[in-house]
């Protein structure tokens, strides 16, 4: 598997556990949890955005 995609796998595992992890946090009334969340989605976005990169160049 080139290193291209899994950029992309890892950046979508992390946005999805992102937003559970805000959900949660958001359900539980716990602001820390919900930060946690918010971070590990937006580093997903990221890390999403670096595989894109990575496949352009790869060609």
């Amino acid at each position: 598997m080139k290193p291209s995609t899994k950029d992309k796998i890892k950046g979508t595992f992390h946005e999805v556990k992102g937003k559970v992890k805000e959900t949660v946090g958001q359900a539980t009334n716990n602001p820390d949890l919900e930060a946690e969340g918010k971070a590990e989605h937006r580093a997903g976005k990221v890390e999403k955005k670096v595989g894109q990169i990575k496949k352009v160049f790869e060609k």
